[in-house]
């Protein structure tokens, strides 16, 4: 073989990041490392890294995953991108390490920080559609001058060819100036995109930014997790598909339900997309399959694992399979400590951790955030948005989801010293806004089963509104990139607000999270004080620093509010508990779309009314049927 046509055109490095703010029992193990991808143009077959084997990297603990074992002999014109995640220091920022292999010529990388990244890649399409037809482009510029984007192009496979070998798209002309320190946002309608795997390459004046990701049509599911019980036949009665559908919920936990997805009327009705294992994957590839399919979900939490965590490469291997499919996967991680080693594994990370009374990775007693008092019934509620910023940042540029904490029947602790066994509609709404502050794509209801909604009703009207506020900003959420988060505290009186921003092309979305709560004398509850005066200075890219229009918004609408510009963003003053929304657009029509959306969102809310007497007899009627199985 020809050495010189098999080069690395491109390297992608993603640094292992952990977040201080987190308390374990344990250590954290090795590295950080970082997830390191290589772009390699021809023919060649990877070998050796720093004259070892990837087997042997993994069996040292050097490694945590590789797919190099996958690589085919391509062409002079076929792209391959080769991935591992390292594990221990040696593969972070400042080392080197040298590959050889069958092919290609003898290279030294440097792992290092890097000064751009493409930190999003997002496609869209027409609502229900399939097959995407635009790409969302996020560019960070960490550099000390600015950074000039000239153009755009995707690798992907050509028909019937295997998934590993690229093929170059045209070039699509880009003229963009990042100034330092700031974000771009790249934005292409492209058609005629392969569900696959893909490579994007952007063009600067500082050389070509990477990124790798699956194509898929992206939009925000709202998901009631395992909505069958055993034994329960809740999931085929339209009373029970009403209440769910009333809460925006478009997705849940299953694969065929039977006398629901079995029926056509009733699924039709009550549509609902699938999340499991999807097998055979042949028959969930066609689509009219395909068309309901959210993701593949099925390896439970493998860092927990039952007491010992799955290795990397083991889920790697499970989700193999999927690969030449058009189906893309997910993995729940649930654990920060150690889940930079299942960094890049799935298409679609998500992650569960919920903050009263529900088990947990972290140790509750150890968190010194309420005037030295420590509790063993909750942990701040703040860490949702920063192990949604970790995840996040670990897996770029794939998009993120978490199970936000819902009603849930079955989280007993006697011993706690709270009697609430399920968040408060407070505690409930935080740790979703503190989410979506993060820029998660996709929110997992933890659980929607008909036992946990009736014996927590008052938390309905509160998901309800969460998931009225996102059909709302829906759009700034999935063509948009977390670009600022900063802290406000109070001089001398500890944490008062946590400010966040998720910015898309022509409008900003300024999240505004109260962490001045406190712990009630009766119930030991998270408690949120009255309304107060605020003054919140967001920080907005270069692009959105002169909006036309601000505004708050809430499940009840759009609101004025007083603002003005300054250098480097907004400033807004308000009187505000809780949380606050508000949008800052560069033009009215922002208003319009967020406003047409409000209202399409009540409307579908009407089409699906709320029986509560029927629920309750329901519930009594599957309650009398699970205790006859007893």
């Amino acid at each position: 073989m020809d050495t010189s046509q098999s080069k690395i055109i491109g390297v992608s490095i993603v640094p292992h990041t952990t977040a201080p703010e987190m308390r374990y029992a344990q250590q954290r193990g090795a590295g950080p490392a970082s997830l390191v991808r290589l772009f390699v143009k021809g023919g060649g077959i990877p070998g050796m890294f720093n004259g070892k084997t990837p087997a042997e990297l993994l069996k040292s603990g050097d490694w945590a995953w590789h797919d190099t074992a996958t690589a085919i002999e391509g062409t002079a014109e076929t792209l391959s991108v080769w991935s591992f995640n390292g594990k221990s220091a040696a593969w972070g920022p400042g080392n080197t390490f040298t590959l050889d292999g069958d092919g290609i010529e003898k290279a030294t990388i440097r792992i290092e920080q890097p000064k751009a990244a493409i930190t999003t890649v997002t496609y869209r399409g027409p609502d229900g559609a399939i097959h995407p037809d635009r790409i969302v482009v996020h560019v960070r510029n960490d550099n000390k001058v600015a950074l000039k984007v000239t153009g755009i192009r995707i690798w992907s496979p050509t028909p019937e060819a295997p998934w590993q070998h690229l093929h170059a798209g045209a070039w699509i002309p880009v003229n963009i100036a990042i100034a330092a320190a700031d974000t771009g946002i790249i934005q292409k309608h492209i058609p005629n995109l392969s569900l696959s795997y893909a490579a994007v390459e952007v063009r600067t004046t500082s050389g070509n930014l990477w990124g790798y990701t699956r194509i898929k049509a992206e939009h925000f599911a709202i998901s009631a997790g395992w909505i069958n019980n055993e034994g329960s036949d809740a999931h085929k009665d339209p009373v029970f598909l009403s209440l769910l559908k009333s809460l925006h919920v478009d997705t849940a936990h299953y694969q065929e339900l039977s006398g629901y997805s079995d029926n056509p009327e009733l699924f039709n009705k009550y549509k609902l997309r699938r999340f499991n294992k999807l097998e055979p994957i042949d028959v969930y590839s066609k689509p009219e399959k395909l068309i309901d399919v959210h993701a593949v979900e099925f390896l439970g939490e493998p860092q927990y694992g039952g007491g010992k965590p799955v290795p990397p490469q083991e889920i790697y291997d499970k989700l193999l399979p999927y690969r030449s499919s058009p189906l893309p996967t997910s993995v729940t991680h649930s654990e920060e400590r150690i889940w930079r080693w299942y960094a890049g594994l799935s298409d679609f990370p998500h992650y569960d951790a919920y903050r009263v009374v529900a088990p947990a990775a972290d140790q509750w007693m150890k968190y010194d955030r309420w005037g030295g008092k420590k509790i063993r019934w909750g942990a701040p509620l703040e860490t949702i948005g920063v192990m949604c910023r970790s995840l996040r940042e670990l897996n770029q540029p794939m998009p993120c989801a978490y199970w936000s904490q819902g009603p849930h029947e079955g989280w007993d602790d006697p011993f706690d010293g709270r009697k609430r066994r399920s968040p408060t509609p407070s505690e409930l709404r935080s740790q979703a806004i503190h989410a979506l502050g993060a820029r998660i794509v996709s929110l997992y209801w933890f659980n929607l089963s008909l036992n946990s909604l009736m014996m927590f009703p008052d938390t309905w009207d509160a998901m309800r509104r969460v998931g009225r506020e996102i059909r709302m900003v829906e759009s700034i959420l999935l063509d948009g990139d977390h670009t600022a988060f900063r802290k406000q505290s109070l001089l001398g009186a500890g944490p008062d607000w946590e400010l966040s921003v998720v910015s898309s092309q022509d409008a900003a979305l300024c999240v505004a999270a109260d962490v001045a709560y406190k712990i009630s004398d009766i119930g030991q509850e998270f408690v949120f004080g009255k309304p107060r005066a605020v003054r919140f200075a967001f920080l907005l890219p270069g692009r959105l620093r002169k909006p036309v229009d601000v505004f708050r918004i809430d499940a009840d609408g759009v609101h004025n509010v007083k603002w003005q510009a300054k250098a480097d963003g907004i400033v807004i003053d308000d009187v505000r508990s809780e949380d606050a929304l508000y949008v800052a657009g560069v033009s009215k029509a922002v208003r319009a779309d967020v406003t047409k959306r409000h209202a399409a969102a009540l409307a579908h809310e009407a089409k699906y009314p709320v029986d509560k007497v029927a629920l309750d007899a329901l519930w009594k009627r599957e309650s009398e049927k699970r205790k006859k199985k007893r």
